[in-house]
């Protein structure tokens, strides 16, 4: 018996990837309740981001792709505050540009990034991206994130820099461009610009985004501090499988969600 339990591992780890007790993905009975599920996600990590202040005028745009029309995806809406946004403000905007659901038009920028990268990243079922203080702040010195810690091991050679600055994205070519540059990466850090992250679900790309923009602050804070010493590629890539385990990153949202929901229930009206 106790060769058994030996070989089935320690009783109080769980049985996944990272030993966590994580819970699966949702299962839903129809289309309509996944798109529930996923607006509702995509309007919390929205006030979240207004709640974290990565609000800056009109920039900074998320989008989750529709669960039964994949070539149309759910954005925020433009010229509506993060901190205000509800379920019912969200828009539904094909790959022309068109706005098929909703009441507010559509952000030009959030229209020719995201519409790249869900047609040219099937896997890319979310994207976040914001003009953060700490992601400007690196990308203004032409650095990525180093492996420094356990969380900016999440990106360990799973992130790019784009520095094709071309003024705002508002062309076709141009949000082709950073989609094709961001290739198969988990993030993408535009110079000059912001930050790009993406993920299977919206609950990843939001989370992926909130640490990125973290580790961006500790880096910067420990370079001015002294050298840094990354970990050897060893670490990394030991450290990336556990911080940068997609379920991992998706569980980790829920905490948000269940903070964000309890304190602006608001968010969750749907006219």
């Amino acid at each position: 018996m106790t060769t058994d339990i030996a070989a089935a591992g320690p009783t109080y780890l769980a049985d996944t990837h990272t030993g966590l007790p994580l819970a699966a993905e949702p299962r839903f009975e129809s289309l309509e309740d996944a798109r529930r599920h996923a607006k509702q996600r995509l309007a919390a990590a929205v006030r979240l981001f207004g709640k974290y202040g990565f609000g800056e005028g009109i920039s900074g745009h998320l989008s989750v792709r529709d669960p039964e029309h994949h070539d149309r995806f759910w954005v925020n809406p433009f010229g509506v505050s993060f901190n205000r946004v509800r379920v019912g403000d969200l828009i539904l905007v094909d790959m022309d540009g068109k706005v098929v659901a909703g009441d507010h038009p559509v952000n030009p920028s959030a229209f020719v990034i995201h519409s790249k990268i869900h047609q040219l990243r099937p896997d890319a079922v979310a994207a976040a991206h914001g003009h953060t203080v700490h992601a400007r702040a690196l990308a203004a010195v032409g650095r990525l994130l180093e492996p420094i810690d356990q969380e900016s091991a999440a990106f360990y050679q799973d992130q790019v820099l784009y520095d094709a600055y071309e003024g705002p994205s508002i062309s076709i070519a141009q949000g082709r461009d950073i989609a094709e540059k961001l290739a198969e990466k988990r993030a993408l850090l535009l110079r000059y610009h912001g930050l790009i992250t993406v993920g299977g679900s919206i609950e990843e790309a939001a989370h992926w985004f909130f640490t990125y923009d973290t580790c961006a602050q500790v880096q910067l804070l420990a370079a001015a501090a002294g050298t840094l010493q990354p970990m050897s590629e060893e670490q990394a890539l030991a450290a990336r499988d556990g911080f940068g385990d997609a379920q991992l990153g998706r569980f980790s949202f829920q905490l948000l969600w269940d903070e964000i929901v309890r304190e602006q229930p608001d968010l969750l009206e749907e006219d």
